[in-house]
């Protein structure tokens, strides 16, 4: 293990992710520094991936804090220079960290956030004009499921805005990181497999849930940046649009239609009333 990835703690926000997280945690060298959060309170999962890899520390959480609050639980807890951020979807490939460590180098640590680029159909912007080289590429923002952040460009207190309960949190960060100077980049050549929407149990009331808090972080997120009117504006469109699919789900009695709609206008419902986003997988 090289010094660069001995300034390197992994931080991992799970639900329920025993079915896949052992993948995403074996993609990572087996030296390196592995926080988990569970956010399902299952002392089981603290019991097993620690007895079964020595460089995992599980923080089993009071209550589901979602992405934002737990990612800032398990960066609270880091003592590294960097905090790799990742979900327990994904899976580096090898000589991945490698990468960073030569994009490291070459940034001369002028980065705030350095994120790998992905295998599947989600690229990032690789026809931009802002190549730093052929294999470095500042961007305004990047996906969650993989970042890794430099704790001495941003305090652990400035992370995630944990209004967010889910979706646009990475997206909040990566915006204030930008109006405040730092820089964001991507590693063209530095692959990660994101498996997608398989961090948790594939279950109806996980589906409801982020359907709810999408619509909740959308009306959030353009009222935090943008005002009142143009949060209002967007959320009235997306309100409609919901209602017209919600009347053809009637129609056609799809239950799990319906049943998505409903949560959709419901935590658009939430969000005009500007209500925290209180909605969990244990409430539906």
């Amino acid at each position: 293990m090289n010094n660069f990835e001995k300034s390197i703690t992994f931080v991992i926000v799970s639900f329920k992710s025993g079915h896949i997280i052992e993948k995403c945690i074996k993609s990572i060298n087996s030296n390196i520094k592995i926080i988990v959060v569970e956010n399902s309170n299952d002392h089981n999962v603290k019991d097993y991936l620690e007895n079964k890899f020595l460089n995992v520390e599980v923080i089993i959480s009071k209550e589901n804090l979602g992405y934002g609050k737990g990612n800032n639980l398990g960066v609270s807890k880091v003592n590294t220079q960097y905090a790799f951020i990742l979900n327990p979807d994904a899976i580096l490939e090898e000589n991945s960290l490698e990468k960073f460590y030569k994009a490291q180098i070459f940034l001369k640590d002028n980065f705030t956030i350095l994120a790998p680029n992905l295998l599947n159909n989600y690229g990032y912007f690789l026809n931009s004009n802002k190549n730093i080289n052929k294999e470095i590429l500042e961007v305004d923002y990047v996906k969650g499921f993989a970042m890794l952040i430099n704790l001495k460009k941003i305090h652990p207190k400035d992370l995630f805005d944990e209004n967010f309960f889910l979706f646009l949190e990475e997206i909040d960060l990566c915006k204030r990181i930008k109006q405040s100077g730092g820089k964001i980049f991507v590693i063209q050549n530095s692959k990660i497999h994101h498996l997608g929407k398989q961090a948790s149990e594939n279950i109806l009331n996980i589906e409801l849930c982020r359907n709810w808090h999408w619509m909740w972080s959308l009306f959030y997120y353009n009222y935090k940046y943008f005002g009142i009117i143009t949060a209002y504006r967007v959320g009235i469109i997306r309100f409609f649009s919901s209602i017209f699919k919600l009347f053809f789900s009637f129609v056609f009695f799809n239950k799990k239609k319906i049943l998505i709609h409903y949560y959709r206008i419901n935590g658009l419902f939430n969000a005009f009333l500007r209500r925290p986003s209180w909605l969990r997988p244990d409430n539906i």
